[in-house]
């Protein structure tokens, strides 16, 4: 049971005759008291003219899956099961990351009807959204007491990752297809395939002349050559504690989703085999075999749920993980951070086992803050903050030359720009018939 502001004005009328009758205060303190009597027996009245909330039929329709930063309606059909007219309110209980842009609705159900109530959700995290209870106040004709009851309506949304970076897929798409042959730019590489053979024109490189196609065209001729397709990238994300930091309000996991979902999306357009592995000191998504529209498809909705542990990521069993998913000569992708020697330690011990099977690429995103700090030295807090900020980026650039000692490309960037940077990279190495 509860009450109503109505409930309270109504009271609070009681206060007038104590003021009107003013020295006289056995009558009004009479008055005051059969005030509060009527009252008191109006609620009871009200309340049991109320519809009985726990007669309402509740039905949930959801969508299964949204976007980060995508707008839905989660739809309520409420059917009045009892005899009596139900109005009142209805609270659904979302949690607050879900975004209800509303969540309280005023209704008004005949006997045996049934309305419908729409919550337009707006979640502003990633990851399953849940709602459990529905609560429902209702009200008697007076609207001074309600009968109040919580019924179970379970129901979740999965929040997949936005994947902002999906602006910078064609732009790629256009440099692959150029590496690709699908157009008049043709390269050369070591390891690379032969596709066809054409005219030599002027600006090409003379050692792709074959010889003995001109011999027989009377023509000099030039063999073309496109990238080895059906290569395999092995992307590993760090779900460690160091993920969970945030840089430009944006957790470094999220950061290598987005790059997770631009690669994957580029290399299969390539014609490469993709696989990812969220992992920390256990496999918290994993994503093998798929190919072709399914493989973004099952990458959202696996990295969606995955959350960053409180646990350190545990490098010593890398290689043994790779080596479960493929005993070919490969692109390792490790997504992680290089912020200084120490936490970089079990990295460094790791890569000498990867490097010598496979081309080993290190991405790492970087805070703009730090190399904005370093130029301001107004005062002596800004002073030490840029000596801080010396040191950070002193220690990226150790921990990145030791990797690039070790045989592993780096590369790193502020969180808009990783994910095409690794795009970028993955191109470079596909150009230089790396992979």
């Amino acid at each position: 049971m509860t009450v109503s502001g109505r409930f309270v004005l109504l009271l609070a009328l009681g206060v007038v005759p104590v003021v009107v009758l003013g020295q006289a205060y056995d009558i009004a303190g009479a008055v005051l008291g059969w005030w509060l009597v009527l009252c008191v027996l109006l609620g009871i009245a009200d309340l049991c003219l109320a519809a009985s909330p726990r007669r309402l039929g509740i039905e949930r329709v959801l969508p299964a899956r949204v976007r980060l930063g995508e707008a839905i309606v989660a739809e309520l059909y409420l059917t009045n099961n009892g005899r009596r007219a139900l109005r009142g309110v209805v609270r659904d209980a979302w949690q607050p990351s879900a975004g209800a842009v509303q969540a309280r609705f005023g209704v008004r159900i005949p006997a045996g009807e049934r309305r419908l109530v729409s919550v337009e959700l707006r979640p502003f995290r990633r990851g399953e959204r849940r709602v459990q209870l529905t609560s429902i106040r209702s009200f008697g004709p007076l609207g001074l007491w309600a009968r109040q009851a919580s019924l179970v309506a379970p129901g979740r949304i999965r929040v997949l990752p936005p994947f902002a970076s999906r602006k910078h897929l064609p732009s790629r798409l256009a440099r692959l297809r150029e590496l690709d042959g699908r157009t008049s730019v043709m390269i050369r590489g070591q390891g690379t395939e032969f596709d066809s053979l054409r005219e030599y024109v002027r600006g090409d490189d003379v050692r792709s002349i074959d010889w003995r196609a001109t011999a027989r065209r009377e023509e000099v001729v030039v063999r073309t050559w496109r990238p080895e397709r059906d290569r395999r990238v092995v992307i590993i994300i760090d779900t460690g504690r160091t993920s969970a930091a945030r840089i430009d309000d944006e957790p470094r996991l999220d950061t290598a989703f987005e790059a997770t979902l631009l690669l994957a999306a580029l290399a299969s357009a390539a014609g490469d085999r993709v696989d990812v592995l969220a992992y920390d000191r256990r496999a918290r998504a994993r994503v093998q075999g798929a190919t072709g529209p399914a493989l973004l498809s099952q990458l959202v909705d696996a990295l969606a749920p995955v959350e960053p542990e409180l646990l350190e990521m545990d490098w010593s069993s890398i290689a043994a993980q790779v080596r479960q998913i493929t005993n070919q000569r490969s692109l390792v992708v490790l997504l992680t951070s290089i912020e200084t020697p120490g936490s970089s330690q079990g990295l460094l011990a790791a890569l000498p086992q990867l490097t010598r099977r496979h081309t080993v690429m290190v991405a790492s995103v970087t805070d703009p803050a730090t190399f904005a700090a370093v130029s301001v030295r107004d005062d002596r807090t800004s002073t030490y903050l840029a000596a801080a900020a010396e040191r950070a980026l002193l220690d990226v650039s150790r921990v990145s030359a030791a990797v690039r000692q070790l045989g592993a490309e780096v590369v790193t960037g502020a969180p808009a720009d990783l994910p095409p940077a690794v795009a970028d990279a993955y191109l470079a190495l596909k150009a230089a018939g790396r992979l």
